[in-house]
């Protein structure tokens, strides 16, 4: 299979500057980030919403400017990658060169959102740019989606990411209301080990391992391989699943308060290393083999923040920036490949080398320092691993080893079945294509020779995760020391893996078909399946007649009150006062209102109906201009004159027939027993809720403020001010409803008739 190389199809909006643009607007962000951080890094912090104590709070500290590197300077290798790779891949579709505007602003908004994520110091503020992303990437992993699988993927990765997201909101929420602050370092200080900080700890640690694919919650990250390969590049190395792991960087004070949570961490992250690591070695696909490589590389960064110690956080700090410049260089690898060859996987590849030679060479080292060998920037990454696991136990220290064997042997498996071997196909490649995994592979051997600029950067990163200063001092040493000796180790034991390639491969298989049967994918599945069959019954239910519609609202409504109550203490919140004056004119008043609304609920007459209804409109009227509100109940007047006769004008367009059939129709008694018992629910719940609320009113309200502030709007009464002004979003909406109902109306009324 070759791909097809026909001239792309270019229209006026569609032509490459468009991602040259986002391409030098990154540089421009690499650039400012980085005088920035050599400065000494910057901060500001202004108000959003006052009343609840949310600030626009930014700072570009170690952890933020190592993170904001990453998503500018990869970005913008990325995005030069892209520019190219998106007219092949449009031209291989067929699909116009106009699409690029479906994928270049998505990209650019994706790297704002992760700048703006490794900056925010307020938790909300965290939680917005932290589903900023997801929002990106769902529309940017949907791209092709005219494929099924594409959608699917797409939708996956929302939910899994988003629904857990909700976790880091409901965290912020439980700090806010003990220490009284959403400002992330200011929690940092106040708060302390309890149940409280357990509980928010963990709930940040959910959101946050989801979002780097961590099992449980990996499986949407393979799937979101249907994305085009500049996304799966930038999203595995400085994007989507980078995020999870800077949001434990920027809370882990707050996790370290909880040994619990530490131990949860740790024990996740060596799962997610196994699983990801042992399911790659058996993958054909390309993109495949590098997204469980990607679980099983956060595995190391989590498990390395879950050992709770400054050797640990530095060497997290570092593995972020080793990883990331060897993964986005091998995916735009494996997407240079595809498109010079038309095949993604490596049964049908090889020799690549003789055809690819710079390719291979460059992927050749990205490999290399992901696998941690000498004179690569990944080599060090190892050494700082192995110092911390070191430091935690003998059982940490086998498992270190036996991750850095299994990653040799799936990233050794990846390179030389793509590249070593016979030639089984032909290959032409854009230098394009070419050019920023060569970047990328000097970048990793400069980091291998001149680590001093890295290992600062990871220090800065690391004090703010440690809450106290970090220094790395990564060198080569020719001798006997441990973090030496388990290097060979791994060495030895991931070159038996790549020899033992078929009982590996059998291992692996196992895994992945007992996965798919049994883990959480398939749990995934059946429950959006279970999901789809609840809200189909419920609506096939609903929809049928007008009762059930209105029943489907007032019963769960009716109960989420009765809910509320039950869960919130009421003692002395009901209370029965008692009558004087006007109160003996209103009450009767209140009971024909009562009377006849039992009359609307009985009737089956249209004219009774409207009439009755009338009535209610004039009572109500009349309480208002009894307790001291005439103008209220002029207009209340009003509008229940113009609302009785437009009934009555419609009454008497309906045909005849209709009420006759009806009231002749047999009404089941379990229908009218159903219809009661929704009645009485909602009843009853509305009765409990005014009648908690006339008891005790607010004891503030706004209405000062309003008066107080009428004269700064320049107004000349409150009520125009707050319409105009303090409620100006408010009366738009409005107003925009009532436009839209309004051409709903024309639209109907003239259905059927030529204008």
């Amino acid at each position: 299979m070759t791909a097809r190389r026909e001239r792309p199809r270019r229209g006026g909006l569609g032509a490459e500057w468009l991602g040259w643009v986002v391409c030098a607007a990154a540089l421009a962000g690499f650039a400012l980030v980085l005088v920035g951080w050599l400065a000494g890094g910057v901060a500001f912090s202004l108000p959003w919403a006052p009343t609840l104590d949310l600030r626009w709070s930014f700072a570009l500290d170690g952890l933020g400017a190592l993170y904001a590197l990453l998503a500018t300077g990869i970005g913008a290798l990325v995005f030069a990658y892209g520019t190219r790779y998106l007219t092949l891949h449009l031209e291989h579709e067929r699909r116009p060169g106009t699409e690029r505007w479906r994928f270049w602003p998505w990209m650019a908004l994706f790297a704002v959102a992760m700048v703006g994520l490794a900056t925010a110091q307020d938790l909300v503020l965290l939680f917005v740019f932290f589903d900023l992303t997801a929002v990106c990437s769902y529309f940017l992993i949907g791209f092709d989606r005219a494929r099924r699988e594409a959608r699917t993927a797409a939708l996956m990765a929302l939910l899994v990411t988003v629904v857990s997201a909700v976790a880091m909101l409901v965290a912020a929420v439980l700090l806010y209301a003990t220490h009284g602050t959403f400002a992330i370092p200011e929690l940092i200080e106040r708060a302390e080990a309890g149940p409280v900080t357990t509980a928010a700890a963990a709930l940040l640690a959910v959101a946050a391992l989801a979002k780097s694919a961590q099992v449980p919650l990996h499986f949407w990250l393979p799937r979101a391989m249907a994305a085009p390969t500049p996304v799966s590049a930038y999203l595995h190395s400085a994007a989507m699943v980078a995020a999870g792991v800077l949001v434990l960087g920027r809370v882990h004070p707050l996790l370290a308060r909880s040994e619990a949570v530490l131990t949860g961490l740790l024990a996740v992250g060596v799962a997610s290393i196994l699983v990801g690591g042992v399911l790659a070695l058996s993958q054909d696909v390309l993109k495949q083999v590098l997204a469980y490589s990607t679980i099983s590389q956060y595995g190391y960064m989590v498990m390395m923040y879950g050992l709770g110690s400054a050797a640990g956080n530095g060497a997290a700090a570092f593995y972020v920036i080793a990883h990331a410049i060897a993964k986005s260089a091998l995916f735009m690898t494996a997407g240079a490949v595809t498109m010079a060859t038309g095949e993604d996987r490596l049964s049908r590849l090889g020799g690549l080398a003789r055809r690819m030679p710079v390719l291979a060479a460059a992927a050749g080292v990205a490999a290399a320092s992901l696998a941690a060998l000498p004179l690569t920037v990944g080599f060090f990454k190892d050494e700082l691993f192995f110092t911390a696991a070191l430091a935690a136990g003998p059982l940490t220290t086998v498992l270190a080893v036996s991750a850095a064997a299994l990653t040799l042997a799936y990233i050794g498996r990846f390179w030389l079945l793509l590249f070593l071997g016979p030639p089984r196909v032909e290959a032409r490649s854009s230098w394009v294509l070419v050019v920023p995994v060569a970047v990328l592979a000097v970048l990793s051997v400069l980091g291998g020779l001149v680590v001093a600029p890295f290992a600062r950067l990871a220090g800065d990163a690391a004090t703010v995760s440690n809450a106290a200063p970090v220094a790395l001092a990564p060198a080569y040493h020719l001798d006997a020391r441990p973090e030496n000796l388990m290097t060979l180790i791994a060495w030895a034991l991931g070159g038996l893996l790549l020899v033992a390639r078929r009982p590996v491969g059998w291992a692996s298989r196992g895994l992945a078909a007992a996965g798919e049967r049994w883990g959480p994918r398939r749990i995934y599945e059946m429950s959006l399946d279970g999901l789809a069959r609840l809200s189909a019954a419920l609506h096939d239910r609903e929809v049928r007649d007008l009762r059930t519609s209105v029943a489907a609202v007032l019963v769960p409504a009716g109960v989420l009150i009765a809910l509320a109550f039950a869960a919130t203490p009421t003692a002395g919140a009901y209370r029965v006062g008692g009558l004087s004056g006007a109160d003996w004119l209103v009450l009767p008043l209140l009971g024909l209102v009562v009377l006849v609304t039992l009359i609307i609920a009985l009737s089956r007459a249209r004219l009774a109906i409207v009439l009755a209804l009338s009535v209610v409109g004039f009572a109500l009227a009349a309480v208002y201009a009894l307790i001291g509100a005439p103008d209220v109940a002029l207009v209340a007047v009003v509008v229940e004159t113009m609302l009785t006769l437009v009934f009555l004008a419609a009454l008497a367009r309906l045909p005849d027939h209709g009420p006759d059939h009806d009231r002749r129709a047999p009404v089941r008694v379990r229908s009218r027993r159903r219809d009661a018992m929704a009645g009485v629910v909602a009843g009853l719940a509305v009765f409990a809720t005014v009648w908690g609320f006339l008891s005790q009113p607010a004891s503030t309200t706004v209405a000062s403020d309003h008066i107080r502030l009428t004269p700064a709007a320049h107004g000349g009464d409150v009520v125009t001010v707050i319409v105009a002004d303090f409620r100006g979003l408010d009366t738009l909406v409005e107003i925009t409803v009532l436009l839209a109902a309004v051409v709903g109306v024309v639209a109907l009324l003239g259905r059927g008739r030529p204008w």
